[in-house]
């Protein structure tokens, strides 16, 4: 496991990359859109993310989400969401898709006496279905699963937190993989051009 302020600058730099690499194809996009996750807003989790049309019936869709807070407990999560997105009608944006979606996330969560501390990485797949409200607005339903790899530590709030050090170095003492929910949500999606 990366030292945390090591590991919130990677991934900020891995945010800043993606968002490059999303605009690239961009620069020649049809239709550039930006959406929030109501889902994850009523989870207390603010977010925001992008989509960019490529191509006839592709697109790819980045979110960025973080929270300091959720529901009293004290949580400091921040990842991204990248996916690249199949539209099965030739017109993206519009109706159901499919997409091959990843996730990165770090965390550091204490729910109720427990800490769980780590990295979370995953892939999956994703189904979605976008409805059309008017020129510029749409809303977007969203589900999928994948396999997701975390590595943790893990301890109740009252351990001894050198018991969790190695040479200086912070050492996880769990890991694994898991087949989670990789993206659920309703989404409000905005159309710039």
């Amino acid at each position: 496991m990366m030292n945390p302020k090591t590991l919130h600058t990677f991934l900020l730099r891995g945010v800043f990359v993606m968002a490059l690499l999303c605009c690239l194809p961009a620069l020649r996009a049809q239709q550039v859109a930006v959406k929030t996750n109501g889902l994850m807003l009523a989870g207390m989790m603010p977010n925001v993310g992008c989509e960019f049309v490529v191509g006839e019936r592709n697109s790819i869709d980045l979110n960025v989400f973080g929270a300091t807070s959720i529901y009293g407990n004290t949580a400091k999560i921040i990842g991204t969401q990248p996916e690249f997105r199949y539209w099965f009608n030739g017109r993206p944006m519009t109706r159901e898709y499919v997409g091959v979606g990843a996730l990165f996330a770090n965390y550091d969560i204490t729910w109720n006496g427990r800490v769980y501390q780590g990295d979370a990485f995953g892939g999956g797949l994703t189904l979605g279905y976008v409805l059309n409200l008017g020129k510029r607005l749409n809303i977007e339903f969203t589900g999928g699963c994948g396999l997701v790899y975390f590595r943790q530590k893990q301890y109740y709030e009252g351990d001894n937190y050198d018991d969790f050090q190695e040479y200086g170095i912070t050492k996880a003492n769990a890991s694994g993989y898991k087949l989670l929910p990789l993206k659920l949500g309703v989404s409000i999606t905005y159309i710039l051009r």
